[in-house]
């Protein structure tokens, strides 16, 4: 059924390699959720060993995992292969069972201040988590955006389930709008954050800020070893104006999913210390010291949430544009012309997750402020790629 159309890393490589993963956002103005950037081309030319996936791939629905959800936003696959998803507006974390859909709430983070694009936001699991059982969430408070890990123990009763939060990063910016919100930890076992500009401009040039920036951290919430600002700065790049999306390819390398204001929305290939170009520049620019992106939309096409890696492609939720977009690489260049799939269809999309090899998860957003939801939303779909 069409559903009614809304208006409108690699620091030097010699200091760490990065393996494959992913994590997926909101905004303002017309796209009602944005993207930045300049000039610079991110990367070297493609080495001559690689090669592009074809130019023309395909997405099919395989089955509805889970619905009846309330404001999804952050999903994280579990070892034995259940999903956690987290609910902004309620604060909350459920495990859905992915074979039979059956949904636990586990508990809920206090202190967790919904407000606008604000509340509970991407989540993560610890690279140890095996071992330590440590869930990562970023949420809004009454004061700031911060990132906590929690202990989750599933000896206790559902519902009481999650320790207390401790913080590992508080201070990020927070607004009515732009809160940034995606983290996923990178194959160098470092954490990454999106962070927004809260609708402050200059945040997002202000190397002294943490809004408007991708932030690396270890998993203590200590600078990484290797940023590029020096040993005290937790900035990997900056001009940002509102990054709800990362990923990394085979080849480790990161991308980053934005959304542009009144122009552009774009996805980035991220390199440390380059500078992306928000509010001196949206989309292309061609400006000496901003770097551009590797493909860019109007908002009202994509508005871009989560992003993965899957099948030589990224694969990026977009909101307000209510389709999944295809964008095949070849190196750090988009291959082909980004193509798109369920126009419509499921409303809203959130958030996208590598299920692995050729498939996803694919969270919908039709129950926040900004959806028109019908029965049965939101929903978590499998969803097979080529």
């Amino acid at each position: 059924m069409q559903r009614p159309a809304l208006g409108a890393v690699l620091a030097a490589a010699a200091l760490f390699a990065l393996p494959a993963c992913s994590s997926g956002g909101d905004s303002s103005g017309p796209s009602g959720e944005g993207s930045p950037t300049g000039s610079e081309k991110p990367g070297s030319s493609p080495a001559p060993s690689e090669s592009a996936p074809p130019a023309k791939g395909s997405a099919k629905v395989l089955r509805t995992v889970a619905e009846g959800l309330k404001s999804p936003w952050g999903l994280a696959p579990l070892p034995d292969g259940d999903l956690l998803v987290s609910s902004r507006d309620e604060g909350t974390l459920t495990r859905i069972d992915a074979k039979n859909g059956k949904k636990t709430e586990i508990g809920e983070i206090p202190g967790v201040a919904p407000s606008g694009e604000g509340g509970l936001l991407g989540i993560a699991l610890s690279p140890t988590f095996a071992s330590d059982h440590m869930i990562y969430a970023y949420f809004t408070t009454e004061s700031d955006n911060r990132i906590a890990r929690l202990l989750y123990n599933e000896d206790k009763p559902a519902g009481q389930q999650l320790g207390a939060p401790n913080t590992v990063l508080r201070g990020i910016p927070k607004g009515s709008i732009h809160n940034g919100g995606r983290i996923a930890f990178g194959p160098d076992k470092m954490l990454y954050a999106g962070t927004g500009e809260t609708g402050d401009r200059a945040l997002a040039q202000d190397k002294e800020s943490l809004g408007g920036k991708i932030l690396r951290m270890t998993p203590d919430g200590d600078p990484a070893p290797g940023n590029p600002l020096g040993e005290d700065s937790l900035v990997y790049s900056l001009g940002h104006r509102n990054v709800q999306g990362l990923a990394w390819d085979d080849k480790q390398r990161l991308w980053a999913a934005e959304f542009g204001q009144d122009t552009y929305d774009e996805l980035n290939h991220i390199a440390p210390g380059r500078n992306y170009g928000w509010p001196e520049v949206e989309g292309k620019g061609d400006e000496k010291g901003f770097t551009d992106p590797v493909a860019q939309w109007s908002t009202d096409e994509a508005s871009p949430s989560g992003i993965a890696y899957a099948e030589g492609s990224i694969w990026m939720a977009g909101l307000r544009g209510e389709r999944l977009w295809r964008i095949p690489l070849r190196g750090t260049e988009a291959a082909a012309k980004p193509q798109s799939f369920f126009k419509g269809e499921y409303g809203r999309l959130r958030t996208v997750v590598s299920a692995g090899t050729d498939k996803l998860w694919l969270v919908t957003s039709e129950t926040d402020s900004r959806g028109t939801p019908e029965k049965g939303d939101d929903k978590v779909l499998e969803v097979e790629v080529k």
